[in-house]
């Protein structure tokens, strides 16, 4: 078994997994903390069964992007009343690009969004495949025709 300082240290290293896994299925900050700690508990409750077959970041992201998939099926309409109003949002100092970017990503199918999410962390098509369960082939050509369609949102006048 794999002990909880292994965990703590592979979770950090990979930090960066869970925060862009959820810029791209999620819009709100809030939702975007709520998945990443929904990702964290489901990594924590699978971690006995990683037996490194793989690349750790390879199985959290797979991992992950269940986690965010799955999230989508059983989601229902939640309605909460707040008794006080919330604080403005601080101004965003991000990069305008990038913001765009995640937006545009975003609008696109939820398997899309999976292949991208990979694409942007610099997997092979190898382990792109890896963690969808598919051919590196297959992941190619499903790569080629999402990054299509996001050129088109990025781009419509092409």
């Amino acid at each position: 078994m794999q002990s909880e300082a292994t965990f703590l240290h592979h979770l950090r290293q990979h930090r960066g997994i869970l925060v862009k896994v959820s810029r791209i299925y999620a819009d709100r900050t809030e939702d975007r903390l709520d998945l990443q700690q929904e990702i964290t508990y489901q990594l924590w409750k699978a971690y006995p069964s990683y037996r490194g077959d793989s690349a750790f970041s390879t199985w959290l992201y797979r991992v992950a992007l269940n986690t965010a998939l799955g999230r989508f099926r059983r989601r229902t309409l939640r309605l909460f009343y707040p008794t006080t109003l919330p604080e403005p949002p601080a101004p965003n100092n991000e990069d305008p690009a990038l913001e765009r970017l995640f937006t545009a990503i975003r609008q696109l199918p939820r398997s899309d969004r999976a292949l991208l999410a990979l694409y942007l962390e610099d997997l092979s098509l190898k382990e792109i495949g890896e963690v969808l369960g598919i051919t590196a082939n297959n992941a190619g050509v499903k790569l080629h025709r999402a990054r299509t369609k996001l050129k088109s949102i990025l781009n419509p006048s092409s």
